[in-house]
């Protein structure tokens, strides 16, 4: 079975670019399935309520749950006091398997790890190349898994996507995506190290 880890699905509510305004999944789905994907994870487009984001993307993933997995999207600030009600409203209401974070809203938090390591949730966190903060997460919270897409930079940073390698390979509880990675040498490098998961 092939899982595609990382798919924003639904309405943002900016209109900065294709991130944070809407996320169809129509030409996704038709590529996915050329090339083999089974299921997919699903979360938001970047959103100013991502209690409102959330409640979307479940319903978008209920229409489909032999296809779809769906994580609840966080904001570690503005959601900051609420996130542990946040994330039990997603895992009893909308059955989601997981959280997502991203460094572009801000920097992951205590709150946002405690809760997940609580409902025994992974996290996909975007670290946007700081990928120094892998060895506290996997060191602090060593019952939590962590997903760290795209080799660790989107941004097609090889200086931190070479960094990223070496915690990935050490730490159980690391893993990552490969979305928008183009450094195949790196790619490479990091199953060889790493492993397959």
């Amino acid at each position: 079975m092939i899982i595609d880890a990382h798919c924003h699905a639904g309405q943002g509510d900016g209109l900065t670019g294709p991130w944070d305004t809407a996320a169809p999944l129509g030409k996704y789905l038709r590529r996915a399935a050329q090339a083999g994907i089974d299921r997919t994870v699903l979360f938001a487009a970047f959103h100013s309520d991502y209690a409102i984001a959330n409640r979307a993307v479940a319903r978008i993933a209920a229409r489909n749950p032999d296809r779809f997995y769906s994580f609840a999207f966080v904001h570690a600030v503005h959601d900051r006091g609420r996130v542990y009600n946040l994330i039990k409203i997603a895992v009893r209401q909308y059955a989601v398997c997981g959280v997502k974070v991203h460094r572009h809203d801000a920097r992951i938090t205590r709150e946002i790890c405690e809760t997940a390591r609580a409902f025994a949730l992974p996290i996909l966190y975007d670290v946007m190349g700081e990928v120094s903060v892998i060895e506290l997460l996997a060191t602090e919270y060593p019952d939590v898994n962590f997903i760290i897409p795209h080799l660790g930079s989107f941004a097609d940073d090889w200086r931190a996507q070479q960094a990223f390698i070496d915690p990935l390979a050490r730490h159980p509880n690391i893993y990552t995506d490969t979305s928008g990675v183009r450094r195949f040498d790196l790619l490479e490098q990091a199953v060889a190290r790493a492993g397959a998961h």
